[in-house]
């Protein structure tokens, strides 16, 4: 049997999928051109292990379709509740109850490479377009709720604001807390307290129809 090409894997998967090179790279925490440079120009020569599994992860292959080992056939998985809720990516949505509609699995060694330890995680719908072009309406993301660690740098969040549950860019300093919309159109949000916010925890991974 011939072995598999990865590039030609990863670029017959990119374009099924319908998704860009630039939008797959910064899911990866890449630069814009990183992918289309490893198809198109064979650089870097391979792709990094944890960029090998999220993109796995990300098109539901084998890992050694895109030059890994093959993984196992039963890797073991771990189950994440999934919540009807939604976190506003907008105005922000209030919220009454978070009920469990079911779980979800993942792999343990994706959760490893995404460095997840705290066992606590949930999948949690976003509405809306402030944190376009990073976070679309309609897309899952995993949150870390063990993680609720906020500093000067800044991560994405789900928190609790005036009884709205929402998804913002949030960064500390000192006793105040600053909450950010990525999309440049949505209006500059007030400082807030440290004890007026209440971070549920950090977005570590998204999946999105295509």
């Amino acid at each position: 049997m011939d072995a598999i090409d990865p590039r030609a894997a990863l670029d017959a998967l990119v374009a099924d999928s319908g998704e860009s090179y630039a939008a797959l790279s910064r899911m990866l925490r890449r630069n814009d051109a990183y992918l289309q440079q490893y198809v198109k120009r064979g650089t870097p020569r391979v792709l990094a292990e944890r960029d090998r599994k999220l993109l796995a992860a990300y098109f539901n292959v084998d890992e050694a379709v895109l030059g890994g080992a093959s993984s196992s056939p039963n890797p073991a998985m771990i189950s994440v509740r999934r919540l009807d809720v939604a976190a506003s990516a907008g105005p922000g949505g209030l919220v009454e109850d978070d009920k469990a509609i079911g779980d979800a699995r993942f792999d343990r060694n994706l959760l490893d490479m995404l460095g997840i330890r705290t066992g606590k995680l949930a999948m949690i719908r976003a509405e809306g377009d402030s944190m376009n072009p990073l976070i679309e309406d309609g897309d899952q993301m995993l949150v870390d709720e063990g993680d609720r660690r906020t500093g000067p740098r800044g991560a994405i969040y789900v928190i609790r604001l005036d009884q709205a549950l929402m998804v913002k860019r949030v960064s500390r300093n000192g006793d105040r807390m600053t909450i950010a919309s990525d999309n440049p159109a949505f209006p500059v949000m007030p400082e807030h307290g440290v004890s007026d916010v209440d971070i549920i925890g950090r977005v570590v991974w998204l999946s999105r129809s295509l």
